[in-house]
């Protein structure tokens, strides 16, 4: 199947499931985003003091909220309309654009920060974001990307994409989407391949279960590293 089959199938799953997520989100139904992620990532940019932050795939736009009631000016961005709906409705600034449009020069504004909080499920079009954030990024700015530790899956460790699964999540959500799982080195070689340069990596802990509950890398433009 083509990887465009499952980057379109991506984009589709969140389109279905905007009310489900929301609810989901906003009623802390998921319990690794309580007690672990969330706070994982809102300190990880907190440590870098960024002035101007953009959360690329906001969903319901709960990062932006968190990071402005902290002081810092934060905008986000997502493809699904009503998902930005639903976060400007709570307040804060929510702009629809999809990760081909910011690949191809659609932001322009320079940033101290650009999080991609579990958003970053694709394959190709995740390369083509990372590879359009040196030329936004401030000298001394960063890339704060959250996502599933390699550790969480128990297939052959090797790149390739994985089915989808709403296990643990309500009866409300339909349709998972699939995700492109990357190995630890591979993770890596991306990143130089895009002009980042891997600054810190870290590994939040689930202390219920003693494993990773995600891996949170910092980047920063390999031409000011």
């Amino acid at each position: 199947m083509e990887d465009s089959h499952f980057e379109d199938a991506i984009v589709h799953s969140w389109h279905k499931n905007v009310n489900a997520w929301t609810s989901a989100v906003r009623g802390a139904e998921i319990r690794s985003r309580v007690t672990v992620t969330n706070a994982a990532i809102v300190n990880a940019v907190v440590a870098k003091a960024p002035k101007r932050v953009l959360d690329l795939g906001c969903g319901e736009g709960w990062l932006v909220r968190a990071l402005t009631d902290l002081g810092l000016s934060a905008v986000g961005v997502d493809v699904v309309p009503a998902l930005i709906e639903k976060a400007a409705a709570s307040g804060g600034d929510f702009r629809v654009m999809s990760y081909q449009a910011f690949a191809g020069g659609a932001w322009s504004q320079t940033l101290d920060c650009v999080v991609c909080n579990f958003s970053l499920l694709g394959k190709d079009i995740v390369a083509d974001v990372l590879a359009a954030l040196p030329s936004i990024l401030s000298p001394q700015g960063h890339c704060i990307i959250q996502t599933l530790h390699p550790a969480y899956s128990d297939e052959t460790y090797c790149d390739g994409w994985r089915q989808g699964s709403w296990a643990g999540f309500s009866d409300e959500f339909t349709e998972p989407a699939p995700w492109y799982f990357r190995t630890l080195s591979s993770w890596i070689a991306m990143f130089s391949d895009c002009g980042l340069q891997l600054k810190e990596m870290l590994e939040p802990l689930n202390t219920e279960t003693g494993k990773p509950a995600s891996v949170i890398f910092v980047l920063a433009p390999a031409t000011y590293a």
